[in-house]
């Protein structure tokens, strides 16, 4: 999908490329009706930067480019913040989101982080920032599966986390751009001394992704020109469908755990006439 590359790349372009990738995120219909000299005149970029953008996208040419960018006119667009869209506009974005995971994610990869999942003797998620709220929240899914899962949000406690794992563990770590160092770093001496490692990434072909053994990736919900806005709502939804596949292998094992957990949370809950 050509929005959701180009969304995936985007924190790694040059200035002048994410011209270009803003102009094809923002305005598609016109982009197809440009030859590329009247492309490049419109950005204000030379033609050589569009042909590097093209490239990334793993197109070998400018026509080819467009005639897949024909398909694709309904995908992702940016919204000027004062242009806020209506609550139904933002549902239908929701949709668009979960049609999309379906191209994004890989069964294959899923299964065998599920499966990796159920064998370790831990889970250890990695997450900063906003992607950390993401972290914590996959390790409380894990946790009510009675896996042992914990989460680290300092990245000089991850590093010293990581440096204590072994073959056994495995590591799942949460980036929405997979760009950012700390995590990059964290995760990469968890692989160097042997754990299995998971990214969960918006970031195609990002340096997470590059340290990795899985990349689960996440489509981008929108685009926000800030990138502190943008959402995790993707990489939240890929761990609720992780999840439920972990859930699926294991509920006959599990039925007993989770029938005990259901019963000790009840006194925690509103029920009957009571205040």
């Amino acid at each position: 999908m050509i929005f959701d590359y180009l969304l995936g790349i985007f924190d790694r372009l040059s200035d002048s490329e994410k011209k270009v990738a803003m102009y094809i995120l923002e305005r598609p219909d016109d982009v197809i009706h440009y030859s590329i000299t009247e492309f490049a005149r419109v950005v204000d970029v030379s033609e050589t930067t569009i042909y590097r953008v093209i490239k990334k996208m793993k197109f070998k040419g400018y026509q080819a480019f467009k005639i897949e960018l024909i398909r694709q006119t309904s995908g992702v667009k940016s919204v000027p913040l004062t242009n806020m869209e209506t609550l139904d506009e933002y549902v239908e974005e929701i949709k668009s989101l979960a049609e999309r995971m379906k191209t994004t994610l890989k069964k294959d990869d899923l299964q065998k982080a599920a499966d990796w999942i159920v064998q370790s003797q831990k889970t250890i998620f990695f997450g900063v920032g906003l992607s950390s709220v993401v972290a914590e929240y996959g390790s409380l899914l894990l946790s009510l599966l009675g896996f042992s899962s914990f989460c680290y949000n300092d990245p000089h406690v991850q590093v010293i986390v990581a440096t204590g794992l072994c073959k056994k563990d495995l590591v799942i770590s949460v980036s929405h751009s997979g760009n950012i160092r700390d995590t990059v770093k964290s995760t990469q001496v968890a692989r160097d001394v042997g754990a299995r490692t998971v990214a969960v990434t918006a970031g195609i072909n990002s340096p997470l992704s590059s340290v990795v053994d899985i990349a689960l990736y996440s489509p981008v919900a929108r685009f926000e020109k800030y990138e502190f806005l943008r959402g995790n709502l993707g990489e939240m939804a890929v761990l609720e469908i992780l999840f439920k596949m972990v859930l699926k292998k294991i509920y006959g094992e599990k039925e007993s755990h989770l029938n005990d957990l259901s019963e000790v949370l009840k006194p925690k809950m509103y029920s009957g006439g009571e205040q």
